[in-house]
C-alpha cells in the first residue's frame, strides 16, 4: 500500500505565526514577550519626555533666578550709585566745620534786646562758681546776683565784672586792691543785675531815684550795687552801639567806685577823657566842657 505524502495547506495566519517563532518557543509566550517589549518602549519614551519637561522647568527656574539675581544686582548697584557716586553732592550738603565759638569780646560788643520799662519779679539767683582774686592787695569779696526772667547771659556778666575790676586800669591798679567772686557765704557786697523796675525799688531804699534817666546805683543802705539791666543790654547814647563794650566796663567801675567810697566828678579839660566817676550815662559835656567817653579809673596804665 502506498503512503500519502500530501500536507495540510497553511493559512496566511499560520505562515505569519511560524515566521515569528523561534526554535522551541511557544506561540503565546512569544506574544506576551512582544507585548512587554512594546510596553517598555512606550514607558521609556514617556520617561524621556517627562525628564525633558522637568529639566526644562528647572533650567527655566535657574535662568529666572539668575536673571532676577542679575536684575537685583543691577538695582543694588543702581541704588548704591544713586546714593553716592552718580548723584552729584549739592554744595550746601557738604560737611561743615563746627561753627567758631563766639568770643568774650564779641559778646561784649553785642547789643542785647531788653525793654526799657521792664519790671521783673524781684527774685534773684546767685551765679554759681568761684573766681579767685588774682592780686595780693586789699581783698574784696563779692557775689553776683541776677534777677530771674531777664533773658541775659548771667555768666557773661559775671566774667565781665571779674575781668573789669581786676584790670590794671581799674580799681586794682598798682596792686592796691583785688576782687574775688564767691557764690556763698557773706560777701562784702552783692553786684546785682536787675530790671529797671527792680533797680528803682532797691535804689529807693537808699533814697536814690533812678527812674528819670533809667540809670544804675550803689544802694549804700543795702549790700547791693545795682546794675540796670536795660543799660547793660542797650548801652547809652553817649557811647553809642559801637562802644557798648567799654560802656559796660564803665558801668561796673562807676558803681563799684561808689561802693569803695568815691563820689561824682566832672570833666575839667575840654577834649580829655571823662573821669570814670562822671555820670557818663547822662552826659559827656558839662558847663561848656566836652569830654570823651572813658571806661577806666586809670586809662593810661
Amino acid at each position: 500500500m502506498a503512503l500519502d505524502t500530501r500536507t495540510t495547506p497553511r493559512t496566511p495566519d499560520d505562515t505569519a505565526d511560524t515566521a515569528d517563532q523561534g526554535p522551541g518557543e511557544p506561540r503565546r509566550a512569544r506574544a506576551r514577550s512582544k507585548s512587554r517589549a512594546m510596553t517598555g518602549i512606550a514607558a521609556a519614551a514617556v520617561t524621556t519626555v517627562l525628564a525633558v519637561v522637568v529639566a526644562g522647568q528647572f533650567t527655566g527656574r535657574d535662568d529666572d533666578a539668575r536673571a532676577q539675581g542679575a536684575a537685583g544686582g543691577e538695582r543694588d548697584k543702581e541704588d548704591s550709585a544713586s546714593r553716592s557716586d552718580r548723584r552729584p553732592t549739592p554744595a550746601d550738603s557738604k560737611p561743615h566745620a563746627d561753627p567758631k565759638p563766639v568770643t568774650y569780646a564779641e559778646k561784649m560788643a553785642t547789643v542785647f534786646p531788653l525793654d526799657a520799662k521792664l519790671d521783673g519779679p524781684g527774685d534773684f539767683e546767685a551765679v554759681p562758681g568761684f573766681a579767685k582774686a588774682p592780686g595780693k592787695g586789699q581783698l574784696f569779696r563779692y557775689r553776683i546776683d541776677v534777677e530771674k526772667g531777664l533773658g541775659l547771659d548771667s555768666r557773661l556778666f559775671a566774667t565781665a565784672v571779674q575781668k573789669t575790676l581786676n584790670d590794671e586800669r581799674s580799681w586794682a591798679h598798682g596792686g592796691g586792691r583785688t576782687f574775688e567772686r564767691v557764690s556763698s557765704g557773706t560777701p562784702d557786697f552783692v553786684i546785682t543785675l536787675a530790671s529797671p523796675g527792680t533797680t528803682a525799688d532797691w535804689c529807693a531804699k537808699s533814697g536814690l531815684d533812678t527812674t528819670q534817666d533809667n540809670v544804675s546805683c550803689d544802694s549804700a543802705a543795702t549790700d547791693r550795687v545795682m546794675i540796670n539791666a536795660y543799660r547793660w543790654a542797650q548801652g547809652a547814647e553817649t557811647f553809642g552801639d559801637k562802644l557798648i563794650h567799654p560802656y559796660r566796663q564803665m558801668l561796673i567801675n562807676h558803681e563799684v567806685g561808689h561802693r569803695l567810697g568815691f563820689n561824682h566828678v566832672t570833666c575839667t579839660r575840654d577834649g580829655a577823657l571823662a573821669p570814670v566817676m562822671q555820670q557818663q550815662t547822662k552826659f559827656l559835656s558839662y558847663e561848656g566842657i566836652s569830654c570823651k567817653p572813658n571806661a577806666w579809673v586809670y586809662p593810661n596804665s
